[in-house]
């Protein structure tokens, strides 16, 4: 299976992987400022080795706690990061460091502290259905939308992704740039995959003389996530989905306090 990132860079027309929010510029000094405005001095020499790190990060994207001093994201949205920061539910940022990547599935690893967040649960079973309820749990354009986590609703709307990628679900939920990384989950609040990617709706519509396709989405299915884990020695949280739905609130109740904001620093 030609992995994700391949996907996209030879399917450019109908696919683009999600964005991330370029980090915002410093406004220039307005006409007729006063000279004294502008800071004085020199910072002292950097120390053989060390880096400059920018105020602002250059991207973003979304993880979430997978087990314990772990996180799990998109390869993508870590690709090209000199410094990854996360930040939880309480607002503590910490550095996040990449213990392993797999282009073929985009996914990767980042360590935390132990106490960054609760571990969120994996599905185990029964099988997803075919327009099961899903929710998703990100930080989509940040800096533009609300700086807090936003929740999106929809179905699974295909068991497989583009071109048929067995490894993918297509789902109808709504995400934009920054829901790269983000737990997908089902009505009961167990993961169930990973946002990965957006239909390009603009390319579409230039190709089909105007149409443009609804929420066409795309995210990694629980099993590659959980084999990339054990692959990395690492055991996740696992249950059977089973009794009433939670409803969406209290999924977001289970999602909050373990997914994390990253920030990419190159």
């Amino acid at each position: 299976m030609r992995d994700q990132v391949d996907v996209c860079a030879r399917l450019g027309l109908l696919l683009g992987v999600l964005a991330l929010a370029p980090a915002a510029k410093q406004p220039p000094l307005a006409a007729g400022a006063p000279v004294s405005a502008v800071p004085k001095g020199k910072p002292p020499p950097l120390q053989p080795g060390e880096a400059v790190i920018p105020p602002h990060p250059d991207s973003t994207g979304t993880s979430f706690v997978a087990a314990e001093g772990r996180l799990l994201t998109n390869r993508h949205v870590v690709d090209g990061c000199r410094r990854m920061v996360a930040r939880n539910a309480r607002g503590t940022e910490e550095t996040a460091r990449v213990l392993a990547s797999d282009p073929q599935r985009d996914l990767a690893l980042l360590s935390v502290t132990p106490a960054f967040g609760p571990p969120l649960t994996f599905r185990t079973m029964p099988e997803v259905k075919l327009g099961e309820t899903v929710i998703t749990f990100g930080f989509p354009l940040a800096g533009l939308l609300s700086a807090g986590p936003t929740l999106t609703t929809g179905a699974i709307s295909a068991l497989s992704g583009l071109r048929d990628n067995q490894t993918n679900f297509q789902i109808s939920a709504p995400v934009q740039p920054g829901n790269s990384g983000g737990p997908l989950f089902d009505a009961q609040g167990n993961v169930i995959g990973i946002v990965v990617a957006k239909l390009n709706a603009a390319r579409v519509a230039e190709m089909t003389d105007g149409d443009i396709p609804q929420n066409v989405n795309f995210a990694v299915k629980g099993g590659p996530l959980m084999d990339f884990l054990w692959e990395q020695g690492v055991t996740p949280r696992t249950a059977t989905s089973a009794g009433p739905d939670r409803g969406a609130p209290a999924v977001g109740d289970i999602a909050n306090p373990s997914t994390a904001f990253l920030q990419c620093f190159h």
